[in-house]
């Protein structure tokens, strides 16, 4: 450990990404000496305060912090005195997360979002302004199962807005183990990561691993509309998302096209992940949580409206995903079925 700074680091929202990143941080201990708070539900507290955090990666070895490490609450305040604001509420929490901090941020802390969706930095702005806030992106996704223990199951790297001091924090991120760095327009690196996550509804709707999804055709079919219908809306509304897994984005579809023995092939980096990786909205429907939907596919319905153009596909995934949702169980839809469905719904 380097001695350094002692003003710790908040993480509000400690979730499955929350207690990923902020458990790294505190296994690594931070080059400049900072400590991690968590601010989670009451349920991830009691889990953290009897159990700790076991981390493990589909492609490294398992990370452990004991209790008697772990600094966490229920309470908001506690990100008073913090350099660093972590923010990984779900995109509905945002505004009220916003809220929080404005009552107990102190001078000169920096708050990041480690969120989906496209809009949720614009959000914290607004109350907390622009100076103090960084949009960021996380590509990979983490998965809890209870007792402390969170799983990394696909790879990529952490993104934030440049600046000097997100240069610095990436560095320390990634000595602690998780890959980071800077990029100079993340509204682009965001809009690139929402073509991703439309696959997170299909993982709902479908009810297997992201391997099994991705690995088959129908599935794919479905997700290359989504992705059309949204690359055509950003086109028109003058958005050019960034790369994809360094694939322009408007080859992406092409690519989900591919049979399935070239698709294999060609796309071994879409497929580089841990066989039993599910997506966070997944996660989200068997821990009967809200889902991230409307900051996703209904992002882009929005999004195709105001420009004049059209998204049936993905308002149709809003509505199955709901529906799911309100039934509290997934419609275990094969992908020939979930075309067949789409296509009466249109």
């Amino acid at each position: 450990m380097v001695a350094g700074e002692e003003q710790p680091i908040a993480v509000l929202g400690a979730g499955a990404i929350g207690c990923y990143v902020g458990g790294m941080l505190q296994a690594g201990i931070t080059p400049d000496g900072a400590k991690v708070r968590f601010i989670a539900r009451e349920r991830v507290v009691g889990d953290l305060s009897e159990h700790g955090l076991r981390l493990s990666r589909f492609d490294g070895p398992d990370v452990r912090v004991a209790p008697q490490d772990i600094a966490i609450s229920t309470d908001p305040a506690t990100v008073a005195g913090c350099q660093r604001i972590l923010v990984c509420v779900k995109s509905q929490d945002t505004q009220a997360a916003a809220a929080q901090i404005a009552r107990h941020i102190s001078p000169g802390c920096m708050v990041i979002s480690l969120q989906n969706g496209v809009d949720n930095a614009r959000v914290l702005s607004d109350v907390l302004g622009v100076e103090n806030v960084c949009a960021g992106m996380v590509p990979f996704n983490v998965v809890g199962s209870g007792g402390g223990q969170y799983h990394r199951g696909t790879g990529g790297r952490l993104l934030m807005a440049d600046n000097p001091r997100t240069r610095m924090f990436a560095a320390a991120l990634t000595s602690c183990g998780i890959d980071a760095g800077v990029h100079y327009d993340m509204q682009a690196v965001l809009w690139g990561k929402l073509l991703l996550n439309l696959n997170n509804a299909l993982n709902v709707l479908s009810d297997v691993p992201l391997v099994q999804q991705l690995s088959d055709r129908a599935y794919r079919l479905v997700l290359a509309a989504m992705m059309k219908e949204a690359l055509v809306a950003m086109q028109k509304s003058g958005i050019r998302p960034a790369a994809i897994e360094n694939v322009r984005p408007s080859v992406v579809p092409h690519i989900l096209r591919l049979p399935n023995w070239l698709f294999a092939r060609v796309a071994r980096a879409m497929l580089s992940m841990d066989a039993k990786a599910r997506s966070s909205m997944w996660d989200d429907l068997q821990k009967h949580r809200k889902p991230e939907i409307d900051y996703l596919n209904g992002a882009v319905v929005r999004l195709a409206q105001n420009a004049g153009t059209d998204a049936p596909i993905n308002r149709s995934i809003v509505a199955l995903v709901e529906e799911a949702f309100s039934k509290g169980q997934s419609p275990q839809l094969s992908g020939g079925q979930l075309r067949e469905k789409l296509q009466r719904m249109r």
